[in-house]
């Protein structure tokens, strides 16, 4: 039986043909000039959706698995950090801004209730950009498939463009791994980094230990001399 070749985008894009809707390929859309709507149903629902909303073609817009998602995010930027743990008292005693005391009152809880044992604690945005393969090792073998078209976002045009996303099955896979490491963060980010660094130090270990092995290897087959002579003149 031969191989089915074709990318998730192929194969949606094959179902809209039969489904009597051109699929039109676009690149990202300007999210911030237009208003999405947000389809809840299934590629099946979406499609009468769209018939029903009198729709000739569909956008459709090829996503790629991309490197960042192997690595956490809070959803939190450097700004609004700063502004919920960084300066207590940034109106230098004289509050103005009506800030000061909840961010003292913030830290305070946070120092309560995530300390550790040797006075280290860590909310989850703490650890942003920590390598989720660390918590959940079975992520790596998706590092072969960055680059690689994971799913497709469909959009009816109009003035309220809806929308859906469709994903081939390995990456629901790969997003639920995602999902459990992330949320063993979000639970107890302490306990998620101390598990963390040491399945970092075993995999350091390893490598040491086998690049070890192999300069023993060598050392014990050294090149070998020739045991020709060299022929004497007659």
């Amino acid at each position: 039986m031969a191989k089915n070749n074709k990318s998730i985008s192929d194969i949606v894009c094959d179902y809209l043909k039969k489904q009597k809707l051109a699929p039109i390929p676009v690149q990202t859309l300007n999210e911030e000039a237009e208003t999405t709507r947000y389809f809840g149903g299934e590629l099946k629902e979406f499609i009468a959706a769209a018939k029903i909303l009198g729709a000739k073609g569909v956008f459709v817009e090829t996503l790629y698995l991309e490197e960042d998602e192997f690595y956490y995010d809070s959803g939190m930027d450097d700004e609004e950090y700063m502004a919920l743990y960084g300066n207590d008292d940034c109106c230098d005693g004289q509050c103005k801004c009506g800030k000061c005391e909840s961010k003292k009152s913030n830290k305070k809880v946070k120092e309560d209730d995530d300390a550790d044992v040797d006075g280290v604690w860590f909310e989850p945005e703490d650890l942003d950009g920590l390598d989720l393969t660390l918590l959940k090792p079975q992520m790596a073998k998706y590092l072969d498939r960055v680059g690689e078209a994971c799913g497709v976002r469909l959009t009816v045009p109009g003035v309220d463009h809806l929308e859906v996303e469709i994903f081939a099955d390995w990456y629901d896979d790969f997003a639920e791994l995602v999902d459990e490491a992330s949320e063993a963060i979000e639970i107890n980010p302490t306990e998620a980094l101390k598990q963390a660094q040491a399945i970092f130090e075993a995999e350091e270990a390893e490598l040491a230990k086998a690049e070890d092995k192999s300069v023993k290897k060598i050392a014990a087959h050294p090149p070998k001399s020739s045991n020709k002579k060299a022929s004497k003149k007659k």
